[in-house]
């Protein structure tokens, strides 16, 4: 009888040693899903923070190099103004002095005929002619 007992508590032990270790072991595994999510929610909401950031940071920088395009668009546009204003001076300047060689090509030609009627009138010839010959 006792040795029935006694195998009948040894059995009752074992068999609460088995659920207490399955209970361990099913604790064990929970308390490890339940890191392992932890963990991957972790990571989720860290990567979602780095690609935001990113996002930002490209925007900013997108926009710094919106705006140095239109610096440069304006200075371009103001630089091919002030050439165009240069341009427009060098062609003045030439005018004024074609019109210049032209009065003073006048003078001279009028001054010519002048010399020559005088010489007519007088009878002589010019004391120089092209530098060359001396009357």
């Amino acid at each position: 009888d006792d040795a029935e007992g006694t195998r009948g508590s040894s059995e009752r032990d074992a068999y609460l040693t088995k659920i207490m270790s399955e209970k361990r072991t099913t604790l064990i595994n929970a308390w490890e899903e339940s890191e392992k999510a932890r963990a991957e929610n972790r990571a989720a909401k860290n990567l979602s923070f780095i690609t935001s950031w990113e996002h930002a940071k490209e925007a900013e920088m997108e926009a710094e190099l919106k705006k140095l395009e239109e610096q440069l668009e304006k200075k371009k546009a103001a630089y091919k103004e002030k050439l165009k204003n240069k341009l427009a001076m060098l062609h003045k300047s030439a005018e004024e002095k074609r019109a210049m060689a032209e009065a003073k090509r006048g003078e001279e030609i009028i001054m010519a005929e002048e010399m020559a009627a005088k010489y007519r009138a007088k009878g002589e010839a010019p004391t120089k002619l092209f530098g060359l010959l001396k009357a």
